[in-house]
């Protein structure tokens, strides 16, 4: 994930200085070819293999995005996802669980184990800017596809660490990661205020991933993984805008 990660920070710094470069400054009169950066929030439904182990997730995400002045825009995003809790939680660890569902510790008492969600996708996507709406030619329906990828897991969580069945490697065969290619398809809203204070965009976003497990063994159920899963996240998603706009030069004259 590190390597992940800092290609997308660096491809990010790397189109900053081209948007800083070419941008241009008139919101309301004329479409810009300007370069932005952008945060956002979804939650999203799973659908397909991914229902079958998560609920709704939240997703938090950074981006940068360049718009040319046909509309057409390219974009480099990534995205944190989670949730606290996992579907059928007894199940996933049955295999270490007393009769009544509780998990023994080393000091011979109950651990608390907490199961949650975490993972990430990392997108490239193209777009179209189509400005049948909004208050200038710089916003609009929003039309996007990407192509990247997904990983999800179950994170287990023992304070102080006191289970010893689920400490280090051990909790690997029990956390069910999974990654893989993914596509995504986007349609909302785009807003750039003609004041240039307003910036935010809106919308659906629906997502295929087709995933497979990292893991060699699932100690619970004792076998060796062979999944191919079609993981399906549908989610509405808000972002807000940072344009960068080139600052108008100055002109003196004198007599």
């Amino acid at each position: 994930m590190k390597h992940f990660l800092a290609l997308f920070f660096a491809l990010i710094s790397s189109f900053l200085f081209t948007g800083l470069a070419k941008a241009q400054v008139s919101v309301k009169d004329s479409a810009l070819n300007i370069s932005m950066i952008y945060a956002s929030y979804g939650y999203g439904m799973p659908g397909g293999d991914l229902d079958e182990r998560f609920g709704f997730s939240n997703q938090i995400g950074i981006g940068f995005m360049h718009k040319a002045q046909n509309g057409w825009s390219y974009s480099f995003e990534g995205n944190f996802i989670f949730r606290d809790g996992v579907k059928n939680q007894a199940d996933l660890l049955s295999g270490i669980l007393t009769s009544d569902g509780y998990l023994i510790d080393e000091s011979g008492v109950f651990a608390n184990v907490m199961l949650t969600q975490r993972g990430f996708t990392l997108w490239a996507k193209a777009g179209k800017l189509l400005p049948v709406i909004g208050p200038n030619p710089n916003s609009g329906l929003l039309l996007q596809f990407g192509a990247g990828m997904m990983q999800h897991k179950i994170r287990i969580d023992v304070p102080n660490n006191t289970a010893p069945q689920l400490k280090g490697d051990y909790s690997k065969g029990y956390d069910h990661l999974c990654n893989g290619p993914a596509i995504s398809q986007f349609i909302g809203y785009q807003h750039l205020g003609n004041s240039r204070k307003l910036n935010f965009y809106a919308g659906l976003e629906f997502v295929q991933a087709f995933t497979f497990s990292r893991r060699a063994y699932y100690f619970n159920d004792m076998v060796r993984p062979e999944e191919k899963r079609i993981d399906l996240l549908s989610s509405v998603k808000v972002g807000w805008h940072l344009p960068l706009y080139k600052k108008t030069k100055q002109s003196f004259y004198y007599y």
